[in-house]
């Protein structure tokens, strides 16, 4: 089987021109002894706002290992996908993320709860499981719940599995189970019995997502309880642990964590508790490098900031149509966003200011981040301006891009300081 390693990070790249910057960041830390292995994603979602296809993130990925010499295995993730579109990836993808966070509540078969039920009845009443503060203590109406909530969704999976392995061949691919873009947070003792279904459905899972309690917007930190988190990601890795053993699952099973974009003040307690418990994890950070292009021509000053500008004005002029697909992912005070004609008379300096993630930086502005974040729209329409001005300003946007990654993501999880 294709083995994940224990460390990988998702790197999404919207318009495709930043494969070697994002690599660099990976190749600092494989010098710093740590070895993460890139995963480049891109939705079904993505790929129809910019026109793009599988094959292009797979030419990205294979020409950036080529520049950079990269040795060292890498992944291209067929992001966030369904039954309707999985046929577009299974000629350029070989780790799939299976989303079936649409069908959890949803009504399955009643004969299958059942079933479920009878054949883990020995999982009730307390169940210590190493790592947990304290045990869980499950009755046979918990098990219903859980097998009434989630079992459908994991059915869902299982098909969506066995439709890429008919097409790859057994072992050939990475799967990933994804649970998080819902409304309600998975608890451990649900994620056990999530576990539970996806070994009985035959899914040799690598990794899986669940929806964390607390807010994940896209671009900005983590809006919640960071105690709580803490709490719930060590006993989600205990689970984790004890499942494998318990359900014969791969043993190189590992959280993800790919909510959001940025989530910087998780990143310590995720360290930590990925130390204490020996643990891997695959982190997602897609939407950022795109942040950075942005970034890194406003830096440039000139036809670069201009472009800039005019990429939130387009946005701003068109805040409801750009925010409606990500209306459950962000928190945008529109009417504290500053308008076009002052952004205008911005200095390069107070442009960048305004949107690079320092929360220490009085000009941050968090809503213009966020808009700009699902603003990339804009620049697809433009074409050849945006991507004569990436090139133009490939120093400033390529040494953004890597230290973005590398200093703010990748040292910050992974990398003893």
């Amino acid at each position: 089987m294709m083995r994940l390693e224990k460390y990988s990070m998702g790197i999404g790249d919207r318009f495709g021109k930043e494969g070697e910057a994002q690599l660099e960041a990976f190749e600092q830390a494989r010098q710093r002894g740590v070895m993460v292995a890139p995963v480049w994603n891109k939705s079904y979602r993505e790929h129809t706002i910019v026109q793009s296809l599988p094959g292009d993130v797979r030419m990205e990925a294979e020409f950036a290992v080529a520049a950079v010499n990269w040795t060292d295995p890498y992944y291209v993730d067929a992001d966030h996908i369904s039954l309707k579109n999985v046929d577009l990836f299974l000629g350029a993808c070989d780790f799939f993320t299976l989303d079936v966070a649409d069908f959890i509540g949803k009504s399955g078969d009643a004969a299958l709860v059942d079933a479920f039920v009878a054949r883990h009845k020995d999982l009730t009443g307390r169940l210590e499981i190493p790592g947990m503060r304290s045990p869980l203590m499950v009755t046979p109406e918990d098990m219903r719940q859980s097998a009434e909530k989630y079992l459908h969704a994991v059915q869902e999976a299982g098909r969506i599995y066995q439709r890429i392995r008919e097409a790859c061949g057994e072992g050939g691919f990475v799967t990933e189970i994804s649970m998080d873009e819902t409304v309600a947070s998975q608890s451990p003792q649900e994620l056990f019995f999530i576990l539970a279904a996806v070994a009985d459905v035959g899914i040799p899972a690598q990794t899986i997502a669940p929806k964390f309690s607390g807010r994940f917007n896209k671009g900005v930190d983590y809006q919640g309880d960071v105690m709580q988190f803490a709490r719930e990601f060590e006993d989600d890795l205990a689970v984790i642990a004890h499942a494998v053993k318990c359900f014969n699952l791969p043993k190189n099973l590992k959280l993800s964590v790919h909510s959001g974009s940025d989530k910087f003040s998780l990143y310590t307690p995720i360290r930590t508790a990925l130390r204490k418990f020996n643990a891997g994890l695959h982190l997602k950070t897609a939407g950022t490098t795109w942040l950075e292009e942005v970034i890194g021509l406003a830096e440039c000053g000139g036809a670069g900031l201009a472009v800039a500008n005019a990429i939130y004005a387009g946005a701003y002029q068109r805040f409801d149509e750009l925010c409606k697909p990500y209306a459950t992912v962000i928190d945008i005070r529109r009417e504290r966003l500053p308008p076009p004609s002052a952004v205008a008379e911005w200095s390069p300096e107070e442009f960048v200011a305004a949107i690079r993630h320092d929360e220490g930086c009085v000009r941050y502005d968090p809503n213009m981040r966020q808009l700009l974040h699902v603003g990339y729209k804009v620049a697809a329409e433009m074409g050849l301006r945006y991507f004569d001005a990436l090139h133009d300003c490939r120093s400033a946007v390529g040494r953004n891009v890597a230290h973005n990654i590398y200093e703010r993501h990748l040292k910050p999880v992974f990398i003893d300081r």
